[in-house]
């Protein structure tokens, strides 16, 4: 009778539990599928950054177009402030409308961004594209400005900036 109790204990013992390459196995599978989850929540974290960049350029190129929009184009002349010398772009609601390539200038954005403002006046836009004309008589300018983050972090960013092209007529 001990004997029979011996043999059904060394049975019992040698089917409980995992072995330890069966534990390897499920550790290898659950990493990988962890790993998998962790790549997905990172491309989210990173797609919705460079939708909030996105949304930032958006909001500073509509001030930048209203800003422009708001600038004197009269016979009597164009605004014509230039930003400083330092880089940055001018912090009032003073424009340069005058023809020609404006320089380039950075902002800091308010979730910490810094982006480059980019101002081209062509003065009389059914000329040859891409060459902006000075002409202190026009009667009408093509303003094209686009907004780029400037500090472009690896992703959809580098390539797409935020741009629009206004017209405006001569006011009485």
């Amino acid at each position: 009778m001990n004997e029979s109790k011996e043999i059904q204990h060394d049975q019992a013992s040698d089917s409980a539990g995992f072995t330890l390459l069966e534990t390897i196995v499920a550790m290898l599978i659950m990493t990988i599928s962890l790993l998998g989850a962790l790549q997905a929540i990172n491309y989210s974290v990173l797609y919705n950054a460079g939708n909030a960049s996105r949304a930032q350029a958006l909001a500073l190129l509509q001030l930048e177009v209203e800003l422009l929009r708001a600038a004197k184009f009269t016979p009597g002349g164009a605004d014509n402030f230039p930003p400083p010398g330092n880089g940055d772009c001018r912090s009032d609601a003073l424009r340069d409308i005058t023809g020609g390539d404006k320089p380039e200038c950075f902002v800091n954005a308010a979730n910490g961004g810094r982006f480059s403002i980019t101002t081209r006046v062509d003065d009389n836009p059914f000329n040859a594209p891409n060459t902006p004309d000075i002409d202190p008589t026009a009667q009408i300018k093509e303003i094209t400005v686009e907004v780029v983050l400037a500090s472009k972090t690896p992703g959809w960013q580098t390539a797409v900036p935020a741009r629009v092209v206004i017209r405006r007529s001569m006011a009485n």
